[in-house]
């Protein structure tokens, strides 16, 4: 006999982690797309705009559709979550939205493009600032959780006339989700994106090239920056988040602090090959960083998905649905793994600036 309610628990947790790996593809890869337009935005002439657009070309829209499936998988799994977080982030995710759109325009019209060049060169940097601080700051109001109650349905068959409903909804207005810490998480987030974009820069351009001479000197700033705002970030959670602040210093707080060590190695390795000029190895001990932060986010976050709002399960799909959404979805994921794993090994060559530009 199955018992449907392990499985449905089983199932749900599943999605959860799958939910959080989509999420961290988007964040590790097009985070460094992000980053070199946020470099681009600091760029002095439009060729250098134009080569830092055509050095990701081949991979950009592989990089950002993580996105769209995790927002899929958000929708099918945890739909209360889906209908009521929008609403919440409606205005950062839209200046997120806003920046997305914009850099992929301006990918397919700068290439073609010779009176407005300069415009939509300025277009790709600016969403590429838009992107991760809106991003930032819908994650950091995320963290903060939202208010949320019971409201009314209409009833079935009865056009006009409400009955109780226990399915909750959000209650806060448009700006709830404005806080300090929230702005604070949308610029760390710039930063993290800059420093990902940097390295990746370092890593694409030949060495000498003025783009990876420039990266060079942006990347060491921002390892500084990236380094302050995880402290920034991880003291100022402790002081605010309760069910953080009992995770870092419960019974497993040793977990917490080698893991905390291993983050600390992972930069220094980074800015040790980053130094020594060993960019692409500087490039993979930096997303190690991110990979380790973003896992112990979700683990200290457990067993809630917004921490005092939902739990994984109270904002489950029913036990069929959610067992009909895995049979027909998860292999989809390692067919996206593949493809983008041989999207980046056929872009994985070194450019130069003039090369890249007459491309674009």
């Amino acid at each position: 006999m199955f018992d449907l309610a392990r499985i449905a628990t089983t199932l749900t947790t599943w999605w959860w982690l799958l939910l959080s790996l989509l999420f961290l593809f988007f964040i590790a890869l097009d985070g460094a797309d992000l980053g070199a337009g946020v470099f681009a935005l600091f760029s002095p002439d439009e060729q250098e705009r134009g080569a830092i657009m055509a050095s990701m070309a081949g991979m950009w829209d592989g990089n950002e559709t993580w996105l769209v499936v995790a927002g899929g998988v958000l929708f099918g799994a945890f739909p209360l979550v889906y209908g009521s977080a929008f609403n919440y982030l409606m205005i950062p995710l839209m200046f997120a939205l806003w920046g997305v759109i914009s850099r992929a325009v301006a990918f397919e019209f700068h290439v073609h493009a010779t009176g407005s060049k300069r415009f939509w060169g300025w277009a790709f940097a600016v969403g590429s600032f838009m992107a991760p601080f809106g991003a930032g700051v819908a994650l950091g109001a995320t963290l903060q959780g939202f208010p949320m109650k019971a409201g009314e349905a209409m009833a079935k068959g009865a056009p006009g006339l409400f009955v109780n409903s226990p399915i909750p909804h959000f209650t806060g207005t448009a700006l709830t989700f404005l806080t300090p810490f929230s702005i604070f998480t949308g610029f760390g987030a710039v930063i993290a994106a800059g420093l990902a974009g940097g390295l990746y820069l370092s890593a694409r351009f030949e060495k000498g090239d003025p783009i990876n001479v420039k990266a060079q000197r942006w990347t060491t700033l921002f390892s500084y920056l990236a380094l302050a705002a995880i402290v920034v970030t991880l003291v100022w959670s402790y002081a605010i988040f309760p069910w953080a602040a009992a995770k870092w210093t419960g019974p497993y707080w040793w977990v917490w602090a080698i893991w905390l060590l291993v983050v600390l190695f992972f930069a220094f390795k980074s800015m040790m090959n980053h130094s020594m000029q060993k960019d692409f190895a500087a490039l993979l001990w930096g997303e190690g960083v991110v990979v380790l932060l973003w896992f112990a986010m979700w683990a200290t976050m457990f067993p809630y998905i917004v921490p005092d709002t939902w739990t994984i399960q109270a904002a489950a799909n029913p036990a069929n649905s959610i067992a009909v959404f895995t049979l027909f979805m998860t292999g989809f994921v390692p067919i996206m793994i593949m493809y983008n794993a041989y999207q980046i090994w056929v872009f994985r060559g070194r450019t130069t600036k003039m090369a890249s530009y007459g491309g674009h």
